[in-house]
């Protein structure tokens, strides 16, 4: 595969490039947003200035429709992010965003109404999260400090809806940590179509364990608070086996300032991972989990009443993915479904009526769908993406209601992605290869190209000034005869007579994919221009390859993948031109993970390991992702500890570098420091390193270029000398 060829004079990658200035990063089309008429869409631009309206049909800028500069308002310096009124007479301008977890965050909410001119505070009585206009556009509901509030916007007035609302207690509105994180959202309320209900969810997070970690005054003085001590950070988080929070839904009624409560059953120890409204808004769909993930009910509320009923039930003899929640779509015609499914070993779309019988399977074959972009009601199109082609790419489809139809709406092979206007008349699609940057077109939905949007042509002549090494796709076979996808780097000016040191990349978790066919200049390629073969390997455990490839490691995560991570490292040593004895495996989170463990059983196989925020045991992970996988530490005890990274630290022969963030909400310090702990007692010298007040990600101020000047030292230090 042919990459960017490097002229005689060619620059070479600096870490900083790859770490610091994002050099090779390439752009993209952001803040999208189709209007309602179908045919125009925004962008939001000039680092946040400017909001831009777009003919889908020429793609040419037709307006500036908002300005910052014009709007003159002190606090109102940057739009992070913005939402029209349904009828585009007013937009919600978000600034301020304060972080608070992965999803969620504190804002700044500013309403514009462009009759008017005029521009005011959602509300001068705190911060704000996740406020949203009513459909109407009358209204506005947000959160503020765990409670759900109104604002009218033709009186200026702000009501609270909710009064229970407590740090660490009652959360109404938005998930608690867990939910958050491992069901993908962080809005937990949703504007009836008619605008006259406010369904939402209600967390009792008081039965749930809280867990703690301090925060020193690092980068931000403020946290010290002129104190000699360092503040405690105290949160609830749910480890594996142990109580979560009680989910109850509710719907609140605007006029008569009622609130009612949805019968979800009498069991209490479940998860309600959604609410959505149907189309017509008579009633509420509410997404109904046991707490095995293994079976899911969509239940159908009577807003009115509170009554409910059963209109569907998906089971699996292993757990359900959480992709199902949001692909499930609600058809226009208030009578039909859409679901994506495992039903028959690969995930394919299905149409179910509201009876909860299914009226066919949409899509066929050895391959899995991967996302439900919608339905086309007018021409009765369902469009999707699938890895049909190969699990190391993504194409866009449509196909007809009966069938008879299938179109491959996406014409280069790689990795492509679409962004549907209303109506689906038009899509803008995001395509990406290993040597291709992000290039972003608009087209009809037929797939005709209309224009190109971003081809990234400045960063194509950039990379022509410097060395790129190519990254290549290869696969082999395990001990075990099962076939593995992975792509490798090979050193500059290689020479195959050489043996080159080895680094291994990797994640390896449940349903994700690393080996893909998309762009990246990194830390990978740097490493390879400083004499470094690099390489990754998708496991068994990972996604695209149907249910069970995917679910292989139900119950023994960790077992299987380590198990491929040393074939893998076996197989790359065997070639010519490698050198088996200078081998090292690194990752971060599950990749960390794997990198200890793989580092235990290949004992002798690695030379070096970097485990980045590690899970060193599942009993300290949260419950709703480990027991999804494990089930409970009660029901599987040998399933949490045979492949604990703790309980085998005597086999590590290797170097290992040991990193965490103090203040890491997702995976706890905790398990670094219990791994640690069992080395010491084992005799095993590693290095570590803790980032103060730094999170799962380890960023902020230079702590990235710290953190890869220490990786890359860390491995020159062992594989090369």
């Amino acid at each position: 595969m042919v990459f960017f060829v490097p002229h005689v004079q060619a620059q070479k990658i600096t870490l900083a490039d790859v770490v610091a200035k994002g050099t090779f990063r390439p752009k993209t089309v952001e803040g999208l947003r189709s209007m309602k008429d179908g045919l125009h869409y925004t962008t939001l631009e000039k680092g946040g200035t400017e909001i831009v309206k777009y003919s889908y049909k020429t793609g040419k800028k037709v307006a500036t429709v908002l300005s910052v500069a014009d709007l003159k308002i002190d606090s109102l310096k940057q739009i992070t992010d913005y939402e029209f009124s349904s009828d585009e007479s007013r937009v919600l301008l978000m600034t301020d965003k304060h972080k608070i977890y992965r999803r969620s965050f504190t804002a700044q909410y500013y309403v514009y109404n462009f009759t008017t001119k005029e521009v005011t505070p959602l509300s001068t009585k705190g911060r704000q999260q996740l406020a949203t206009f009513s459909p109407n556009g009358e209204r506005v509901a947000f959160v503020r400090d765990n409670n759900l509030f109104v604002k009218s916007l033709r009186f200026g007035t702000e009501r609270k809806i909710t009064f229970d609302g407590e740090r660490n207690h009652i959360i109404n509105g938005a998930p608690d940590w867990v939910y958050e994180e491992e069901f993908e959202f962080n809005k937990a309320f949703a504007w009836s179509p008619d605008s006259k209900k406010l369904a939402f969810m209600k967390f009792n997070e008081e039965a749930v364990p809280t867990y703690s970690f301090p925060m020193y005054k690092g980068e931000d003085p403020t946290l010290m608070k002129n104190r000699l001590y360092p503040s405690n950070y105290t949160y609830k988080y749910p480890v594996a086996g142990e109580p979560n929070s009680t989910v109850t839904v509710h719907v609140y009624d605007i006029k008569s300032r009622t609130t009612l409560d949805v019968d979800l059953g009498e069991e209490t120890d479940q998860y309600i991972p959604r609410i959505r409204w149907i189309p017509n808004g008579n009633e509420l769909a509410v997404f109904r989990e046991n707490r095995l993930q293994n079976k899911l009910d969509i239940l159908f509320a009577n807003p009115f009443t509170g009554d409910t009923r059963k209109v569907y039930t998906e089971e699996n003899k292993r757990y359900i993915e959480t992709d199902f929640l949001d692909n499930l779509k609600f058809l226009p015609d208030n009578k039909h479904f859409v679901i994506t499914s495992e039903q028959d070993g690969y995930n394919h779309l299905y149409l179910y009526d509201f009876s909860g019988i299914k009226v066919k399977r949409l899509t066929d074959g050895d391959y899995d769908v991967t996302k439900f972009y919608g339905y086309d009601p007018d021409r009765k199109l369902f469009y999707y993406q699938a890895a049909a082609e190969s699990p190391l790419r993504r194409e866009v489809y449509a196909v007809s209601l009966d069938k008879k139809k299938k179109y491959k709406l996406s014409k280069k092979e790689g990795t492509n992605d679409a962004a549907f206007s209303n109506g689906f008349k038009y899509y803008i699609n995001y395509f990406t290869n290993v040597s291709t940057p992000m290039y972003v077109t608009l087209h009809d939905y037929r797939g005709k190209l209309i224009r190109v949007l971003e081809d990234n042509a400045a960063l194509k002549q950039k990379l022509a000034d410097y060395q790129i090494p190519q990254k290549e796709f290869f696969s082999f076979k395990n001990s075990e005869g099962v076939e593995l996808n992975g792509w490798m780097i090979k050193p500059l000016n290689f020479d195959p007579n050489k043996k080159y040191p080895v680094v291994m990349t990797q994640y390896s978790g449940p349903n994700s994919q690393e080996v893909l066919d998309k762009f990246s200049v990194d830390w990978y390629s740097f490493l390879a221009q400083d004499g470094y073969v690099v390489a990754c390997v998708d496991p068994r455990g990972t996604g695209a390859r149907g249910e069970d490839f995917r679910k292989c490691t139900y119950m023994e995560l960790g077992k299987l993948e380590s198990d491929d991570q040393v074939d893998a490292a076996k197989y790359l040593g065997s070639l010519p031109y490698t050198d088996k004895n200078n081998i090292a495996i690194w990752g971060w989170s599950y990749g960390g993970f794997m990198s200890a463990l793989s580092l235990e059983k290949g004992a002798g196989i690695f030379k070096a390991a970097i485990a980045v925020a590690p899970v060193t045991n599942w009993r300290y992970y949260d419950s709703i992702y480990t027991e999804r996988y494990m089930r409970t530490p009660k029901q599987n005890p040998s399933g949490y500890d045979d492949n604990s990274p703790l309980n085998h630290t005597a086999e590590i022969k290797g170097k290992l570098l040991l990193v965490h963030g103090s203040a890491d909400d997702n995976v706890h310090l905790q398990n670094s420091m219990e791994f640690a702990e069992a080395m010491v007692q084992a005799g095993v010298q590693f290095q570590m390193m803790i980032y103060n007040n730094r999170n799962h990600s380890i960023y902020g101020g230079n702590t990235r270029m710290h953190l890869y000047t220490m990786f890359t030292d860390f491995l020159n230090n062992n594989l090369k000398k």
